[in-house]
């Protein structure tokens, strides 16, 4: 791949009249100091304000995107960008575009991403909102840094860097907020070289309302991190769930638990067989979620994932569903003789509950199983083609 420059600083804007122009000067001025070959790029997203023409007053290459949002507005300016590596940024003046070579040093030396750490950099007073600073950040960072096993400290920050050969393998489809998680999560799975270095987070030099909605995007980065993390979302809680109600189901069949004050019978079980059903069910769900995401390219396909359908066939599913679906259909066979050994008459709740509830949890589990499989299967018709 031939790259006429060495770096493009690409800058999202939407309304950056105010502040555009100090940040095209800083981020050239950072160009011909250091000598390095390179472009400014403003990516904007449908400005009404003065900037496309400050931008184009200052040289810049303005880049013009009709689908709105932070990431439909960054994907189409690194698109378009000339250079071998990319550092992008807010046009907003919170960061300082002529302290720039941490980043280039780092990719320089084979880094692919490259991301700023406010929190070790510095947050001058009043750069962060408290929520963000004390919440929002820190919590979503820790949640990013649990489900993918990347030692970053500041998944948001919007000054990073990385290679335009590393950003095509990203392969990255949000084009909300999302966008700056969907990077760093997806640069771990396919196990691209990640760094980090301290960036400071200046007060911005708007008199507007930022663009960012607290709530609305803070949901929609916690939304993205859960539905590419289906293990943590369905199958862990899935598994837990499941074995805590086969284990205190199996214990309540033979008996009930007798504690000092109180007694857990049947009435229990059948709260027991429902962990086990809604458990089993988060275990589907996973598998689902997880075809559907790496045949959507949302995941990258793994040895894992092909080890999958090669472990779970429509064959393998349909024996053990009706396996499990016989066994209830046993257990309700059993429990309609012990009816009819009394003439159809009462029966002792205690004993034929014991019977009867796991008879029925059996009956949709097996049909569960067996629904699954078929879908399953339908499913993985594109991945065997």
């Amino acid at each position: 791949m031939n790259f006429n420059l060495e770096l493009s600083i690409v800058m999202p804007c939407l309304n950056e009249a105010e502040t555009i122009a100090i940040c095209i000067t800083k981020a050239k001025r950072f160009l011909i100091e250091n000598k390095i070959n390179g472009e400014v790029v403003i990516a904007d997203n449908g400005s009404i304000d003065d900037s496309i023409a400050i931008a184009k007053s200052h040289n810049a290459r303005v880049i013009n995107i009709k689908q709105k949002g932070y990431g439909s507005a960054l994907k189409a300016g690194i698109d378009e960008a000339k250079g071998k590596y990319i550092i992008m940024g807010d046009a907003d003046d919170s960061y300082d575009f002529t302290n720039l070579m941490p980043y280039l040093k780092e990719l320089r030396n084979g880094h692919d991403l490259v991301m700023g750490n406010r929190f070790k950099g510095g947050l001058e007073k009043g750069a962060m909102p408290f929520l963000h600073k004390y919440l929002g950040n820190p919590v979503l960072s820790f949640i990013g840094r649990l489900f993918f096993k990347v030692n970053i400290g500041d998944f948001h920050c919007g000054l990073r860097g990385f290679s335009k050969a590393a950003y095509n393998k990203m392969n990255l489809k949000t084009t909300g907020m999302e966008f700056a998680s969907e990077m760093v999560v997806k640069s771990k799975l396919i196990n691209l070289s990640i760094t980090e270095v301290p960036t400071k987070l200046h007060k911005d030099g708007r008199t507007r309302p930022p663009h960012l909605n607290t709530w609305r995007d803070g949901w929609r980065h916690l939304r993205f991190l859960m539905l590419y993390a289906p293990n943590w979302l369905f199958l862990y809680p899935g598994i837990l769930l499941a074995l805590l109600g086969l284990i205190l189901s199996i214990l309540l069949v033979i008996n009930p638990i007798e504690f000092e004050n109180f007694t857990l019978d049947v009435h229990t079980l059948l709260y027991t067989s429902a962990f086990l059903l809604v458990g089993f069910q988060f275990i589907i769900f996973y598998g689902l979620t997880k075809i559907f995401a790496v045949e959507n390219e949302l995941l990258p396909k793994s040895n894992r994932y092909n080890k999958l359908f090669k472990f779970i066939n429509l064959e393998k599913g349909l024996i053990i569903g009706f396996i499990i679906l016989f066994l209830g259909l046993f257990l309700s066979y059993k429990g309609l003789s012990t009816w009819k050994a009394s003439n159809f008459g009462d029966l002792n709740t205690n004993t034929t509950l014991r019977l009867i509830i796991p008879a029925i949890t059996a009956i949709q589990l097996g049909v569960q199983t067996i629904l699954f499989s078929l879908f399953f299967s339908v499913l993985g018709l594109k991945q065997k083609n």
